[in-house]
């Protein structure tokens, strides 16, 4: 198995966004994860995510929806008005973005100034409001003319617009850069990076029409939600979606072991590679890195360890991992933090302590994680797409050559 993340820290848009002053529109939002939130200033953002609609049958259904275009931008303050050493602000007060002029949306929908919000939130009443609705309505609740975007994007009438989530992202998109075109500029590598990597390791590992001839394994890749959060949700990885699969997968199909502790025994049989990126060298930074441990962009993947469980990896998982690699001929690195610095953590301790299965940290190096624009290697990407195609097609075999007592 592979587990992934697919979440990164973001704003979202609060269920009252609808904010104006000194003239701008503005659109309230809030945090989620840990983001490096002054990364987020001055640049072209846009929205994006999902919207519940009411259908003509009156059922409620989702669309997804992108706006391209950039339409919000979190301005910093001129250096001329505040000499800072240090760039701080208040998340609260000082993150929100603006989205244009009061002066313009009026010009454009041919409205006169209102004295006070509520006129503002009254005027954009509907017909369909004239009903008793539990809360207001979303032209209420958010800038009526965001709306019709959302609207226009999900090709539904705004009134039919029920709620949304709806995150805000950059829209520059990610490119190839560096002199050599060896590095990867993008949001989100952290961890689209390494769901890249496992979906499309799982793919190529079937490619041949009896790859699956001989196999005694299941290959699985599970990629979750709200890892940046703590993962307690019914998407996240400490939710019982995995063990649940496992349990079904366990007493289905030919020559399945039948048995009433079929589940446990596939636990003990299973392998989890816990798949999350992972921290490059930051030359500029180079005394926040333990010494010998100082992974290098494009020098491949790194295998994750820390004494105190913040990773799951231990030495019988890493001479699995190394004999994979070995078989397709891949390089791999070590990392551990200095004892005088904090750790992050993945999905793979929780998953080890729900399921009791083996398993093991490692992800591609890159720079900048939970910036907005993180910076990765070309060639890593390679390198982990080769790692795990071999870990599917030989841990079956491998499986029952490491014996620990």
């Amino acid at each position: 198995m592979i587990g992934a993340h697919t979440d990164s820290p973001t704003l979202r848009m609060k269920p009252v966004s609808k904010k104006q002053g000194e003239g701008f529109i503005q659109v309230g939002v809030e945090t989620y994860g840990g983001g490096l939130w002054h990364t987020w200033f001055d640049r072209d953002l846009s929205i994006a995510g999902r919207v519940m609609v009411k259908t003509e049958k009156e059922d409620f259904v989702q669309k997804l929806v992108k706006i391209a275009r950039p339409i919000l931008r979190i301005p910093t303050l001129a250096i001329h008005l505040d000499r800072q050493e240090t760039f701080t602000f208040n998340k609260e007060t000082q993150l929100f973005p603006i989205a244009g002029l009061v002066a313009a949306e009026l010009n454009r929908t041919g409205e006169a100034p209102k004295a006070t919000a509520q006129d503002s939130s009254d005027a954009s009443k509907t017909p369909s409001d004239e009903s008793f609705a539990p809360i207001k309505v979303p032209r209420e609740r958010h800038h009526p003319y965001i709306i019709e975007l959302i609207a226009n994007e999900a090709n539904v009438p705004s009134s039919s617009i029920v709620d949304f989530e709806l995150i805000l992202y950059d829209t520059q998109p990610a490119c190839i850069g560096g002199l050599n075109d060896e590095f990867i500029f993008s949001a989100r590598l952290d961890n689209l990076g390494m769901s890249y990597c496992s979906v499309t390791s799982l793919i190529n590992s079937l490619s041949s029409p009896s790859a699956l001839d001989d196999e005694r394994c299941i290959r699985l890749v599970s990629l979750f939600d709200h890892e940046e959060i703590g993962s307690t949700t019914a998407q996240g990885a400490d939710s019982n979606l995995l063990p649940s699969i496992i349990r079904r997968l366990s007493v289905i199909g030919p020559g399945s072991d039948q048995t009433d502790t079929a589940y446990e025994q596939t636990l003990a049989t299973s392998f989890l590679v816990s798949a999350d990126m992972a921290h490059s060298v930051n030359p500029n930074y180079a005394a926040k890195y333990e010494n010998d441990h100082k992974p290098e962009m494009n020098k491949g993947t790194v295998i994750k360890i820390n004494a105190n469980a913040r990773y799951a990896t231990n030495s019988a998982g890493i001479a699995l991992i190394q004999e994979v690699a070995r078989r397709t001929e891949v390089p791999l690195q070590l990392f551990v933090v200095r004892n005088d610095s904090s750790c992050g953590s993945t999905i793979g301790p929780m998953l080890a302590a729900s399921l009791g299965t083996r398993t093991l940290d490692l992800g591609n190096p890159q720079l900048s994680m939970h910036s907005i624009r993180e910076t990765g290697g070309v060639y890593d990407v390679g390198f982990a797409v080769r790692l795990f195609e071999s870990f599917f097609e030989h841990f079956g075999e491998l499986e029952g050559k490491i014996f620990v007592d």
